[in-house]
């Protein structure tokens, strides 16, 4: 993120309003908390066949995310929370934030004062003596609680400016040396909670002394926590941790960060790409287009994104292999607030946009994935009829639409993000009988839409007509007798 731009609520007003609510809503989110009784997160592994992320038992663990990025920096206790049990009540299963944080993490203190470091040195992260008196006490209690929630940390321990400088940017710290004692301290204390680390924080890899960096500081990490926790890499816009280091031994799965664009091609076809690349691992989109994001980076010219632009990413994303997806707000990354200044003009304090529908909305495309075989699905345009549709279909830009369906045929899925006709080929599901339903991706709900023989090529109308009233038309094979899609187990 770039591009720094003030903003400012009424001085007066909007503090004494945001008190006042908070006060009636904190006793509210914490009944609701309670009655989720989360479960611990579990440790995670990487799925025989490479696609996926599992338990230590070998269950699925769908990867839905949230980048809360200043989470560990800017809010207090209370706020953090509030924050984290609105995540866990949506689905949410991760939470990626950094520690040494991007709006200037190394000197600006965080809600209670204190620095991460000792005289900016990540050979020294700055312990005092005594119970929760320093930055990484806090850090305790935000990892401790969103654990305790069932949320994993997809913890970044510095972001990108810290090890790759260009002008303008903040002060270079890391060198192969500290980056290797620092990754070891975090492991080591860290190593008993359930984190992922992710290293990077949207920059480039641009020689072989930046790897250097990235590999000591995976090495240390490992050495620290006895290996017990995975490991990637968050790129900068438009790439993938593949680009730059696919083949290190240490990176355990790819991530992408496929921008702030409401366009299919050209960004979200990439996670394809790396969906194919040997050796094999899995691929997440860490970063696509925030909701309320100024779009391509230009209000002016393209407006803001809306929850529409958010869902249509979540559904590219699986549908082209990836394991899970990462959802993002934009006032949420930040930590907005009154009197703080905004990153591109953030529209709401991120006490409001915590609410917005696109972030409710995820969910679903967790619970439908959940509702059948999530390990067994690959992607699969053949599904999909080109030759006698319109070519809008299965289209570029925003209006691609893109099909998935288990190895054995038992399920076939279509994410259709504009109300059109188009045509399938059934005999991509197993049984001589197929099962349809339509899954509506704004509200969960899933509605029957017939049988049908499997014979040849069978045309469909979503139910819903309109250029932002997506769908998901959902064929099973009959005789597999599945719930309806997005069913919870």
């Amino acid at each position: 993120m770039n591009m720094t731009q003030a903003y400012s609520f009424p001085s007066v007003v909007m503090p004494l309003l945001f008190s006042s609510l908070r006060r009636l809503v904190w006793p509210c989110l914490l009944l609701s908390a309670s009655v989720l009784g989360a479960a611990a997160p579990p440790r995670l592994k990487i799925s025989e066949d490479k696609r996926h992320l599992i338990t230590e038992e070998g269950k699925p663990f769908f990867w839905l995310g949230d980048t809360g990025w200043e989470l560990f920096h800017r809010l207090n206790r209370e706020e953090a929370g509030q924050y984290l049990q609105n995540r866990a009540a949506l689905g949410f299963t991760v939470i990626q934030a950094v520690a040494v944080a991007e709006l200037d993490g190394l000197n600006v203190p965080n809600a209670y004062g204190y620095n991460p470091f000792t005289d900016r040195d990540p050979a020294k992260p700055a312990e005092k003596e005594g119970p929760e008196n320093d930055y990484w006490d806090h850090v305790d209690f935000t990892v401790s609680k969103a654990n305790e929630l069932g949320l994993t940390l997809g913890f970044l321990p510095t972001w990108g400016d810290k090890w790759r400088g260009k002008p303008g940017e903040g002060e270079v710290v890391f060198t192969p040396e500290n980056a290797a004692i620092y990754g070891e301290w975090l492991g080591r204390r860290y190593k008993d909670k359930s984190i992922v680390w992710i290293l990077g924080g949207d920059r480039p890899v641009e020689n072989d002394h930046q790897k250097e960096i990235l590999k000591r500081m995976a090495l240390g990490l490992r050495q620290g926590d006895g290996g017990t926790h995975l490991i990637t890499f968050h790129p900068p816009g438009g790439r993938g941790s593949a680009e730059y280091l696919h083949n290190e031994p240490w990176l355990d799965f790819n991530m992408r960060q496929n921008g702030h664009g409401a366009e299919f091609t050209g960004r979200y076809d990439q996670t394809r790409v790396d969906y194919d690349r040997t050796p094999t691992k899995p691929v997440l989109d860490g970063e696509p287009v925030y909701e309320d994001h100024p779009l391509n980076f230009q209000a002016k010219n393209f407006g803001h994104s809306i929850a529409a632009d958010v869902r249509r990413p979540l559904y590219w994303n699986l549908f082209s292999g990836a394991f899970g997806h990462t959802y993002g707000h934009h006032s949420v990354w930040q930590m907005a607030a009154p009197g703080r200044g905004g990153i591109n003009n953030p529209l709401m304090p991120w006490t409001e946009a915590i609410h917005q529908p696109g972030a409710a909305q995820m969910q679903y495309g967790r619970w439908l994935m959940e509702s059948r075989p999530f390990l067994d699905f690959v992607p699969d345009q053949g599904v999909i009829v080109v030759s006698n549709v319109p070519t809008s279909v299965p289209g570029a830009g925003r209006y691609h639409f893109a099909a998935t369906r288990t190895r054995d045929g038992g399920c076939a899925m279509v994410y259709v993000p504009c109300g059109r006709k188009f045509s399938v080929h059934l005999e991509k599901i197993s049984g001589p009988k197929v099962t349809a339903w339509w899954f509506n991706p704004r509200n969960g709900q899933a509605t029957a839409a017939g049988s049908f023989a499997n014979t040849g090529v069978q045309e469909f109308t979503p139910p819903d007509l309109g250029e932002a009233l997506d769908s998901v038309l959902v064929l099973d094979d009959a005789a597999r007798n599945f719930p309806p899609p997005g069913s919870r187990r």
